[in-house]
């Protein structure tokens, strides 16, 4: 592809619309004009976000492990009779919940493995522990597996499950189980999982019923740049119709403890170039998003900072308690604190500053 890379970044900078050739084209820039495509990101960041870096005080509650899929990226679930099995009941849920009280959170955030006895009602007794123990904490929960499964489960419509959530408390819903929106990949790496058109759907009725979620991708396994690409295109498109995404995480690929990876059916991760250019090229092309978030709990807190030099200009929440990425293989994925956070901002010359889940201020 014949491209100058100076005069597409001008031309963006300048309000063109990328396209997913050319997102392509930058994914695979490997010399120093990686810098170039990052400081752009970086202005564009400038003038869509601001300078403040951002940051939510939350609590992750994973409810159970055990789940009835077995994804190939996965080192976190379990199958009945495996070692180190839990299920949270009401009253260890609402202890956490209390804790998370004492910790001052905003956010409580609950993600689980599709436990083979849950219902729609399932999701929605955990919601409404939480809204009870915690009446002013916005919950932060599911994601379109979850609710595809839920509406299986009870003989449900997907729209019916997620109106359901939200009247028993869900203030806004994960957009994770994307993975790559690519189906040829999906059959590689999570065969199990619904198709892309289930999860754009899925997502879509969300945001019509007003429960606004997050974007994701997960990369550095099996994927390939034009994959990338069409995945980013796919959120563009959806942002375009609803402008119900509140962010875009890119998450990178744990790899150790994967089944993909030990078969040789993946690679070891992305490496520092592409988490970086999945920041940058991400904040080129997604021009309807504000928000991007670089994932200390993935990556890392120096890989984090220089993400936020490429494009973010969030960094997520303080977690307290992770699981997903620590059964993958990451290490000090728990808790990052405000002050270190604060640390990294100022290090680059930017404040810290603390919102809610939906981007509000926090005094």
């Amino acid at each position: 592809m014949d491209r100058n890379i100076r005069t597409l970044l001008s031309d963006v900078k300048a309000g063109h619309r990328l396209d997913e050739d050319e997102a392509v084209f930058l994914f695979k820039i490997r010399d120093r004009q990686v810098w170039e495509i990052a400081a752009a990101a970086d202005e564009v960041r400038e003038e869509r976000a601001g300078n403040a870096v951002t940051y939510v005080r939350n609590q992750n509650i994973n409810v159970t492990n055990l789940c009835v899929n077995s994804c190939g990226f996965c080192g976190y679930s379990k199958k009945p009779g495996d070692p180190g099995i839990y299920f949270h009941d009401k009253a260890a849920i609402q202890k956490k919940v209390a804790l998370a009280q004492e910790r001052k959170v905003s956010e409580i955030c609950s993600v689980s493995g599709l436990h083979p006895d849950f219902s729609a009602q399932s999701y929605t007794d955990v919601y409404r522990w939480i809204r009870e123990a915690a009446p002013n904490v916005h919950i932060h929960a599911g994601n379109p597996m979850e609710v595809a499964y839920a509406a299986k489960k009870s003989h449900l419509s997907t729209v019916e499950v997620l109106d359901r959530m939200k009247e028993a408390g869900l203030g806004s819903m994960c957009g994770t189980a994307a993975e790559i929106l690519v189906d040829s990949v999906r059959d590689k790496i999570c065969h199990q999982k619904i198709p892309t058109t289930e999860w754009v759907r899925i997502i879509t009725e969300a945001h019509g019923l007003g429960i606004r979620t997050t974007a994701t991708i997960m990369y550095g396994h099996c994927e390939t740049d034009r994959d990338r690409a069409q995945h980013l295109g796919i959120l563009r498109d959806i942002q375009d119709e609803t402008g119900g995404f509140t962010e875009f995480v890119p998450l990178s690929f744990i790899h150790m403890n994967t089944p993909i990876f030990r078969q040789g059916k993946a690679r070891a991760g992305a490496t520092g170039r592409e988490d970086l250019l999945m920041v940058a090229v991400a904040r080129l092309f997604l021009d309807n998003f504000r928000n991007i978030q670089v994932s200390w709990v993935k990556e890392g807190i120096k890989m984090a900072q220089l993400g936020l030099i490429a494009g973010g200009n969030d960094l997520g929440g303080t977690m307290f308690e992770e699981s997903i990425s620590k059964g993958a293989g990451a290490t000090n994925t728990d808790y990052l604190d405000p002050a270190e956070m604060q640390r990294v901002a100022e290090d680059l010359g930017r404040t810290l500053a603390r919102r809610t889940t939906l981007y509000e201020p926090v005094p």
